[in-house]
């Protein structure tokens, strides 16, 4: 007997987003520009754990508690935290084996909003050939969720979306009814041949170059990086390889 197919959907904005409806599902978070990338990152080069919050204030008390803190808004670092979000902050001189407590733009938050599935992970183009695996290999309903830019669509997001959501598919092991999904793997594939030259036209992009912050875009960008997978569990992301 084969097993049934599992349902892909998939959210474009925490606005959208209906916890209610993704209690058995696998969300995975995606901010390609720059926090899900910088999460991989961080694992990669020897993070123990990563604590995401939400807020300014708890980011500051987790600070004055001695924790290492990568903290930004609008991409500024904060003036009380370690460093921003950028991948390449999280050296392995700077992680490797510690604990960081981390608050963004976007990205944490909607982890917050996920935190009633059954299961949260990161995704990035860093690590979209293990995740893509894993969740293939794992038979469960799987949420891809946008953080998008401040309740709004954006393209990176989505693009990646989409290219997960092919990979997906194309094991014979999904199915989807989900419009959102259909539009991000059309999005894909209009941007497969030269995801950098897709990614010049998002909004997104031209904030990081505004504030010189854009030398991360062809990083963000490059799959196979690591087979580390970031997984929330009591509170914090570790790392499941």
């Amino acid at each position: 007997m084969t097993s049934p197919l599992r349902a892909l959907d998939t959210c474009f904005s925490p606005a959208l987003y209906e916890p209610k409806l993704h209690l058995d599902a696998v969300v995975v978070v995606i901010d390609i520009l720059r926090a899900s990338s910088a999460i991989c990152t961080a694992f990669a080069n020897g993070a123990s754990s990563i604590i995401p919050v939400a807020g300014i204030d708890e980011a500051r008390d987790y600070k004055e508690k001695g924790f290492l803190v990568a903290a930004e808004r609008d991409g500024f670092v904060l003036d009380f935290a370690d460093f921003g979000n950028s991948p390449f902050n999280f050296t392995n001189e700077r992680v490797r084996d510690k604990t960081i407590v981390y608050s963004t733009t976007n990205g944490t938050g909607i982890i917050n909003l996920a935190s009633s599935s059954f299961r949260i992970v990161i995704g990035s183009f860093l690590n979209i050939d293990a995740l893509s695996e894993w969740l293939i290999g794992l038979d469960k309903n799987v949420m891809l969720f946008c953080a998008g830019w401040k309740n709004r669509f954006n393209l990176e997001d989505t693009v990646f979306a989409g290219a997960l959501a092919e990979r997906l598919m194309q094991s014979g092991k999904y199915s989807t009814i989900c419009d959102s999904t259909l539009a991000s793997i059309d999005l894909w594939s209009f941007a497969k041949p030269d995801p950098r030259t897709y990614i010049e036209k998002a909004a997104q992009r031209t904030r990081l170059k505004e504030k010189k912050l854009d030398d991360c875009i062809d990083f963000c960008l490059t799959t196979g990086f690591t087979s580390i997978i970031p997984v929330m569990i009591d509170g914090s992301l570790v790392s499941l390889t």
